[in-house]
C-alpha cells in the first residue's frame, strides 16, 4: 500500500521546519529541532488567546500543526505570563540541557521559520500579543 500524497507532503514540510530550526540553533540535529519548535510552539501558543493561537496553527504544515496542538488545554488559556523571562523557563523545562544563550538562540530560531514559512505578516499578531522582551527577541532574529 502506498501513502496518501498528504501525508509525503506534510511530512517533507515538517523536515524543512526541524531543519531550519536545528540549522539557526547552530545543529544539523533534527531531533533537537524539533524539541526547540515544540517547546517554543507551546509557550507561544499557551500565552495567545484562543482565537489567534486557533489562527497560528491553521498556518501550519498538518503535521506541525499536530505538534503544535499536541496536550493544549484551551479553557487553561492565555497564560498572563509577562516578560521573556517566562518564555525563557519555559523552554528550559523542555530543554534542561541548554544553558541560557542557547534557550534565546532555539526562541529566535523558531521565530524567524515561523517568519520564514508562515511570513512575518501572518505572525505580526502572534508578535503583538507577547511581552515587549519577547517581541524584542522576535526582531533580533529577523
Amino acid at each position: 500500500m502506498t501513502e496518501p500524497a498528504v501525508f509525503r507532503k506534510t511530512l517533507e514540510k515538517t523536515e524543512a521546519w526541524l531543519e531550519a530550526v536545528a540549522r539557526r540553533m547552530g545543529s544539523a540535529d533534527a531531533e533537537r529541532g524539533y524539541r526547540a519548535l515544540r517547546s517554543v510552539l507551546h509557550a507561544l501558543r499557551d500565552r495567545l488567546p484562543v482565537d489567534e493561537a486557533a489562527q497560528l496553527g491553521a498556518q501550519m504544515p498538518m503535521l506541525v500543526r499536530g505538534i503544535y496542538y499536541e496536550g493544549w488545554k484551551p479553557a487553561d488559556t492565555p497564560e498572563k505570563w509577562r516578560d521573556g523571562q517566562a518564555l525563557m523557563d519555559r523552554i528550559a523545562a523542555d530543554m534542561p540541557d541548554l544553558d541560557p544563550t542557547q534557550r534565546e538562540r532555539a526562541a529566535q530560531a523558531v521565530f524567524a521559520v515561523l517568519d520564514e514559512f508562515i511570513g512575518s505578516g501572518e505572525t505580526e499578531d502572534v508578535r503583538q500579543a507577547m511581552p515587549e522582551e519577547v517581541r524584542e527577541l522576535w526582531q533580533q532574529a529577523a
